[in-house]
């Protein structure tokens, strides 16, 4: 009869741990995720007319003269949050060196004098960064001016108000989310259809 009995208390132990675990746990910090912080637990969703545009945490690529290009990406096909991860290839890897070199001929057709910044010829280790730094955005200040034809000192501004310092002062690296810049750049200098 003590068998029943252990079988009894596993059962019930198993339903009530279920119930805990499975449903009032996940259910608790659903509702204070959604009420504390309702935006990041919803994926950050930068909208533009209502519509959604993207997320403040993912990358997406950016190939028009008039928009600043985001950082190169390994998920996938590019930005694909199922495969994020980077492609993990050494420094001495062929695939990523003939990947760096073909990139930066590219960038540097556009301001052959600068130095290029890393960030715009490797990938994150996620493969979805959002955000750019700095020195990447004002690399690419005159390619953009020239491709919206306003002035350099218009588009220098515009990077200055969306560089965001390091995270308490400590984490990270100042950074430039490029959707959200481009996105204002086009609500305030809207490219001239010629």
């Amino acid at each position: 009869m003590s068998w029943l009995k252990q079988i009894y208390t596993a059962v019930m132990a198993i339903l009530v741990f279920t119930i805990i675990t499975g449903l009032i746990y996940p259910l608790v910090v659903t509702l204070l995720a959604q009420a504390l912080f309702n935006d990041q637990a919803n994926g950050s969703l930068i909208k533009k007319d209502g519509q959604i545009v993207g997320s403040r945490l993912i990358g997406q690529s950016f190939s028009s003269n008039e928009y600043f290009y985001s950082r190169p990406s390994a998920a996938g096909v590019g930005y694909d949050a199922t495969s994020s991860g980077g492609t993990n290839w050494g420094p001495t890897n062929h695939l990523l060196i003939d990947r760096v070199k073909v990139t930066a001929t590219s960038l540097k057709k556009e301001n052959p004098n600068s130095l290029i910044p890393v960030d715009l010829v490797t990938a994150s280790a996620s493969g979805l960064d959002p955000d750019i730094s700095p020195a990447s955005a004002h690399f690419q200040i005159s390619r953009v001016a020239k491709a919206r034809n306003i002035s350099e000192q218009q588009i220098k501004d515009l990077v200055t108000k969306h560089t965001k310092a390091r995270q308490f002062n400590i984490l990270g690296e100042n950074r430039v989310n490029v959707l959200e810049l481009n996105l204002d750049l086009d609500a305030t200098y809207p490219v001239k259809k010629q």
